[in-house]
């Protein structure tokens, strides 16, 4: 079982397997790239490879570096930037609609309170929690299908949603975890820990992880 009493270990021997793994476009983006292009690039990130997330962000990017910019873009070019990322369309209209909102409300500038960014158009927790600890360097605990698949199967919480999961990570997990526990946890869930017949025979916490849920590895 993983709880308190060991969590501490366990991340620590996250941290060594991940450093194998490439980190996320967006959080190797966070080290050139403004709280802006985060935002775009976690919104374009949705329901897409990240290798194909990057690439789209890469070639919007050599033509907006701010909500000006985006807005003054018309939408069809958007969807040629960013085509092929999932729902291309979809995100273009919702690209134009963010650009208007932070122009007009917020003076061309990315809110940094979580409060704020879940008002812009298509920003859920996910996705603020990602722009506060990236864009910001704030508190926040981003929870994505990785990050709540791999804490439930440790036993570490017992939760529904993802969302459940970042209110109980809230409450259980130390804070010094906090910013880092959605890297750390995307690379290990997409390489070891995976959805479908997850590497447990390789994982080196196949000696105190529960194994909740898995039923072939």
């Amino acid at each position: 079982m993983i709880d308190n009493r060991n969590i501490h270990e366990v991340i620590k021997l996250v941290k060594e397997e991940v450093k194998k793994f490439e980190q996320p476009y967006v959080g190797r983006l966070a080290k050139k790239g403004s709280p802006f292009k985060i935002l775009v690039s976690t919104l374009l990130s949705s329901r897409t490879k990240d290798e194909v997330t990057e690439e789209a962000s890469e070639r919007l990017f050599k033509h907006v570096s701010t909500p000006e910019d985006l807005l003054a873009m018309k939408e069809d070019e958007i969807e040629r930037l960013i085509y092929p990322v999932g729902f291309y369309k979809t995100k273009a209209k919702l690209l134009k609609k963010l650009a208007k909102v932070l122009v007009e409300k917020y003076g061309g500038s990315v809110p940094d309170s979580l409060e704020e960014l879940v008002k812009l158009p298509g920003v859920g927790r996910k996705t603020a929690n990602l722009v506060m600890i990236l864009g910001f360097d704030k508190l926040g605990i981003c929870v994505d299908t990785h990050v709540h698949r791999i804490v439930n199967r440790w036993g570490y919480v017992s939760t529904k949603t993802p969302e459940e999961t970042e209110f109980e990570l809230r409450k259980k997990l130390p804070k010094k975890y906090w910013k880092i526990i959605n890297d750390l946890l995307v690379r290990f869930g997409k390489n070891v820990c995976k959805p479908v017949n997850p590497r447990c025979d390789e994982c080196p916490l196949k000696n105190v992880c529960p194994k909740i849920g898995v039923n072939k590895s």
